[in-house]
């Protein structure tokens, strides 16, 4: 069965934006990936999903490293930009420059990073398969900064929204009450 983008089916699926920044053949490039997930703790591994034959996908090849940077509630304009053209036709580094965006060089590898990203990863690839539509890339975090009091956006029904608002449990119970309704249902 297949998934339809826009279809109400994947509205439901929320996402967090990353800004995949390579540099290759295609020369620097930046595209909106919603597909960017932890993947692993120890190590700290990071798992992308993009076009296989994309600028990006193509550079990321050639290079072995790419940088993931988290977009913040004011990226919400560069990530549909870089996620709309294509890095083999626009150089979108030198476009988002002009619009005034901010970058700098990776510490670890040879790839732009994203000033002011809610977190900026620099990682080098230790996995790529191709699955389904997309190519997924696994790769070890080399390097990171995080910006602390900037508040990542997310991905969802077509819309970034901002992740401001705590959820409150729906079951109201203390952890007493909870322990001991664990403690009733434990395995023998």
């Amino acid at each position: 069965m297949d998934l339809k983008y826009g279809s109400d089916e994947a509205k439901k699926f929320v996402t967090n934006v990353g800004l995949i920044t390579s540099n290759g053949k295609h020369g620097e490039n930046i595209m909106a990936a919603e597909w960017t997930h932890v993947v692993s703790y120890f190590p700290w591994l990071v798992m992308i999903n993009i076009g296989m034959s994309s600028a990006t996908a193509e550079n990321i090849l050639e290079t072995n490293v790419f940088g993931v940077n988290i977009a913040a509630e004011e990226h919400n304009g560069i990530s549909s930009i870089s996620g709309s053209r294509s890095g083999k036709d626009i150089n979108k580094i030198s476009m988002l420059k002009e619009l005034g965006v901010e970058f700098y060089g990776a510490k670890e590898i040879n790839v732009t990073m994203l000033k002011g990203a809610a977190l900026n990863l620099e990682c080098k690839v230790i996995r790529h398969e191709n699955i389904g539509s997309k190519m997924m890339i696994i790769g070890e975090v080399l390097h990171s900064e995080v910006r602390k009091e900037a508040v990542p956006i997310i991905f969802s029904s077509g819309t970034y929204k901002k992740v401001t608002d705590f959820v409150a449990q729906s079951q109201k119970m203390t952890q007493e009450e909870l322990e001991a309704l664990e403690k009733k249902h434990k395995k023998s």
